[in-house]
């Protein structure tokens, strides 16, 4: 469509949206769309336009462009869309995509991939993001052009992708700094010929370089991620041919070791062709200290004997080799798992240092409280006969030894094939006394027919510290002798 013809649709269509408007009034003829307001040859996927040869650079002006029924959309739904194909003859390729030149910045743009009728999706982009795919030869890749909301003309463009510029051996990106993090579009790399073979992967399609020469010797933590298997490899050497491997690590995995200054370490990132995206990313950075952290036994008296857990973790992925620990009494042990008894109450900071192979270490430090609490029943009172309905007194006599404390007493009764049932409590503090003296807690019980019925009733009381431990709850329960009950 020429400018003018351009121009004039646009007018048309202006009209012809103004008497849509007016058509609850007008009698108008069913559809009226100009010759000249004709949609792009490519507008649908059956007449995509074929890419005979890369690069390829094509203008259309999409402002007539439409959306077929059922039409994918994947990034971003785009109001107007034009097709092409491409199926690569020869080899496997990786290919670029992209608009540019565009009158609207809204574009969007997809790639998919035959497979018998249905398509599936490689990749998209949209905003500008240009996309990168991997073609196999003998298979045919749609690619979807098209805009959200705009409409103009737009030129889009495919070209074999441009590998990194660390793809060979020679040219690895030099670190000269750490933290070092970089991110490669993975998808367009190569294998030299004489790359070695991985220690813990097959041979793989695409690799990238990097050479880091240390000023001193520290230990250093390199991270790898790949967007669809990869690894990461570790050498030493000063050519292709006599690299020594040092280590190789999986994606996603970390790799901490010693560096050695002035040795020339090479970072060797594959990855399998045809990954989607189609990513490399490498980190490298002074390995961090240990995160120290333990756990320990809470509340524990000097009748207990206290437990501790190391749950320290390694951000560099060697582990803890090594723990000390110090329980704050003057007493030391050494280990994971350490156990300890504490001869009096009080505050003690256990602290806790640990160590990876490699030397890096970190300590943290907790308080712990010992704190040795017992109450005792030492008087149960209750009368040796009663009859029903008179009400008697029963008291429970508490002794604390070591502290004030806020104590509940539960009172219960026998019943038959029931064993006991609580039938009051009471809370009160009890202060600390000496062994001969009790704070009584004190109930009142009215005898039943079903006492007298039986002839007895037993009385259990049951002491509980509140908010504590008792640490030694042998005392802590009585039974008094029965009561004789009659009518």
């Amino acid at each position: 469509m020429d400018t003018r013809d351009q121009t004039r649709c646009n007018t048309a269509n202006k009209y012809w949206i103004m008497l849509l408007t007016l058509s609850a009034f007008l009698i108008l003829p069913g559809s009226y769309i100009p010759a000249y307001c004709a949609a792009p040859v490519n507008d649908n996927r059956a007449d995509a336009k074929s890419i005979a040869s890369l690069p390829s650079g094509e203008v259309v002006d999409i402002s007539d462009a439409t959306v077929e029924p059922d039409e994918p959309h994947y990034c971003c739904y785009s109001s107007r869309t034009v097709w092409y194909s491409f199926a690569p003859t020869g080899d496997n390729v990786a290919v670029t995509a992209d608009i540019s030149g565009s009158d609207f910045e809204d574009t969007v743009l997809s790639v998919y991939k035959a497979v018998g009728a249905n398509l599936e999706i490689q990749t998209c982009g949209d905003h500008g993001q240009n996309v990168t795919f991997w073609a196999e030869a003998g298979e045919i890749y749609y690619i979807q052009a098209g805009s959200i909301s705009s409409g103009g003309q737009l030129r889009m463009n495919i070209a074999l992708a441009t590998p990194p510029a660390n793809d060979n051996f020679t040219n690895a990106t030099e670190i000269q700094t750490l933290p070092f993090d970089d991110a490669q579009t993975s998808i367009s790399a190569s294998l030299e010929v004489g790359e070695p073979a991985p220690s813990c992967y097959y041979l793989p399609a695409t690799t990238v370089w990097y050479q880091y020469i240390p000023q001193a010797t520290q230990a250093v933590t390199a991270t790898v991620a790949a967007s669809s298997g990869g690894f990461l490899t570790v050498h030493t050497g000063n050519s292709l041919e006599s690299l020594t491997e040092v280590a190789c690590r999986y994606s996603y995995d970390t790799w901490t070791f010693t560096a050695q200054a002035g040795v020339t370490y090479y970072f060797r990132l594959g990855g399998q062709a045809g990954s989607m995206p189609g990513f490399l990313s490498f980190s490298l950075e002074e390995a961090r200290p240990p995160e120290a952290y333990f756990n320990m036994s809470s509340d524990p008296s000097i009748f207990d004997m206290v437990y501790y857990f190391d749950c320290s973790y390694d951000p560099g992925g060697l582990g803890i080799q090594s723990q000390s620990w110090n329980f704050g009494d003057g007493t030391t042990a050494e280990g994971g798992n350490p156990t300890h008894q504490y001869a009096a109450d009080g505050d003690y900071t256990v602290s806790l240092t640990v160590w990876t192979p490699d030397g890096r270490s970190a300590s943290t430090s907790q308080v712990l409280h010992v704190k040795t609490r017992d109450v005792a029943i030492t008087k149960f009172t209750v009368p040796s006969a009663a009859v029903s309905r008179q009400t008697r007194t029963i008291t429970v006599g508490i002794n604390s030894k070591r502290y004030p404390e806020v104590v509940r007493v539960e009172l219960m009764k026998s019943i038959f094939g029931y064993g006991y049932q609580t039938f009051a409590s009471l809370t009160q503090t009890v202060p600390v006394r000496p062994a001969n003296r009790t704070t009584i807690f004190s109930f009142s019980y009215t005898f039943t027919s079903d006492d007298a019925k039986m002839g007895k009733v037993t009385f259990k009381a049951a002491a509980t510290i509140m908010e504590g431990r008792d640490a030694l709850p042998g005392d802590n329960e009585a039974i008094a002798l029965p009561t004789k009950v009659s009518r």
